[in-house]
């Protein structure tokens, strides 16, 4: 096991999250974020001195927002704070590193901070915690085929040596969450079972971005 990487008997069963939409964690992953509004300053400024933990969880678009502000997906991700830094104007740089995924049970009055707190449930995604660094049931092939359509039909410039030289099952972490797909996207990519799910459902998404964002074609009708 790598050093700072929890069993899961360790984890908090109460924690803060961070509700941002549009933004991805998984496990594994690397999140960078710049943290400027006050309850969230107090948010990793209380991580900080507890485990240096807390969850993001999107905010679900289609549900209606209730008295506590908007409503969560009940499906978020654990991450560790793994560096950061002060700036000179008051933010904090983070990079947050997943760990595992969890179920919302419940969520929490609001921290003396004011930010958002839940009761999480990892049970169903204890395997989360097991290190990969392959993903034999990724077809690699169909992912950078399609990647290289999502990515020129966007304009994306890539760095191809580099991603040839990532693993399969870091390939498919790391495109989920830079990818500019929408949150349901992001969300649907969050809960998928296992990589090899993941990986299926990433080229789906990249080859209707490739479609949706392909220029105009010329032909006429005859």
């Amino acid at each position: 096991m790598l050093p700072f990487h929890p069993r899961l008997a360790d984890l908090p069963r109460e924690i803060a999250v961070f509700p941002l939409s549009g933004a991805l964690l998984l496990p594994q992953g690397r999140l960078p974020l710049n943290i400027f509004e006050p309850r969230y300053l107090a948010m990793i400024i209380d991580s900080l001195a507890n485990g240096r933990m807390f969850g993001m969880a999107q905010p679900d678009p289609r549900a209606p927002k209730g008295p506590g502000g908007s409503v969560l997906y009940r499906i978020g991700c654990l991450g560790r704070l793994s560096s950061f830094s002060e700036t000179d104007d008051g933010r904090l740089l983070i990079t947050l590193t997943g760990l595992l995924r969890f179920r919302i049970a419940e969520e929490m009055a609001l921290a003396p901070g004011g930010y958002r707190r839940v009761r999480a449930d990892y049970a169903e995604f204890a395997a989360d915690l097991v290190l990969e660094d392959a993903a034999p049931e990724v077809d690699r092939a169909e992912l950078l085929g399609a990647l290289k359509l999502y990515f020129r039909a966007r304009g994306i410039e890539a760095n191809w040596e580099a991603i040839e030289q990532t693993a399969d099952h870091m390939l498919v972490t790391t495109l989920s969450m830079v990818c500019p797909f929408e949150p349901p996207e992001k969300q649907a990519l969050l809960e998928a079972p296992d990589c090899g799910e993941r990986a299926r459902m990433l080229v789906a998404l990249m080859r209707m971005g490739a479609a949706a964002n392909a220029p105009p074609s010329d032909a006429r009708p005859s």
